[in-house]
């Protein structure tokens, strides 16, 4: 296995550029960062160009399994000093890997009969889109679509809010004004959270096609996209709080939808 202990050799330099998005863009690559990410990513057997871990400490033992199979990977020993410049964690874990980017399009989600797709028009907060996927994953959604101005999904502290999930189903970053009306032709129902809605959304039938549209947590959905949705729902609340955040919302939504779909026998 290879070693590499300069933190000015070109490939350290590539890895840790990866910590911006501009990069990222460039390579088509993003930085993972832990042993349950990249115990995640290996099962998924997602591609990556190589798994970096510290030579002081060794493989991790969660890992040597993988490490000693035949994967298409590469095994990297480095420094402290190198992780630390590479990944983005305040205290950085003894393993990080460099994966690329998925290639899926949107009609991985537009093919799909009866599909729930959470669609992210100008969501933010990478926490919140962390959270969002990893739900959407919970209750096996078909999909997430990621619209301009959400926070990038291959954002390090997006990545770690999906704790894996990013790996178990398509987020595909993609033009909202240009798949939506497909979807529409399609005969998929746009729904979103509405106050001014009169549908309570227990009341709302998710078992056919139909995708979430969430907007940003200032704005709510930008006016393009409000105009495309069908149905405005309404999350019914007994206590006191005007709302909920958009990640909230977002999981009660598709649980309400897993419900009717799997356990409304």
């Amino acid at each position: 296995m290879q070693q590499i202990t300069s933190a000015h050799n070109p490939r350290v330099k590539a890895w840790a550029g990866l910590l911006e998005k501009k990069n990222r863009d460039k390579q088509h690559k993003f930085l993972i960062e832990g042993i349950h990410l990249v115990q995640e990513a290996l099962k998924a057997r997602i591609v990556m160009e190589c798994i970096c871990y510290d030579i002081e400490r060794g493989i991790p033992a969660e890992l040597s399994e993988a490490a000693a199979a035949s994967l298409d990977v590469e095994w990297i020993g480095v420094t402290a000093a190198i992780i630390a410049k590479c990944t983005d964690a305040k205290t950085p874990q003894s393993v990080f890997a460099v994966v690329r980017k998925s290639s899926d399009e949107a009609e991985v989600l537009l093919a799909e009969e009866r599909s729930l797709v959470v669609v992210l028009d100008g969501v933010q907060d990478p926490g919140n889109v962390g959270t969002i996927i990893r739900s959407a994953d919970a209750v096996g959604a078909s999909g997430v679509l990621v619209g301009p101005g959400s926070a990038d999904i291959y954002n390090p502290k997006v990545i770690r809010s999906t704790m894996g999930s990013l790996f178990h189903l398509p987020v595909i970053e993609g033009n909202l004004t240009e798949i939506l009306p497909q979807a529409k032709e399609r005969g998929i129902r746009l729904a979103g959270t509405s106050l001014q809605a009169a549908e309570n959304c227990y009341a709302y039938d998710f078992t056919g096609s139909v995708w979430l549209l969430f907007g940003s947590e200032g704005r709510g959905l930008s006016p393009n996209v409000r105009e495309l949705m069908d149905d405005g729902l309404i999350i019914p609340m007994q206590g006191q709080a005007e709302s909920l955040n958009v990640a909230m919302a977002a999981s009660v939504l598709l649980f309400e939808a897993q419900r009717q779909r799997y356990f409304n026998q």
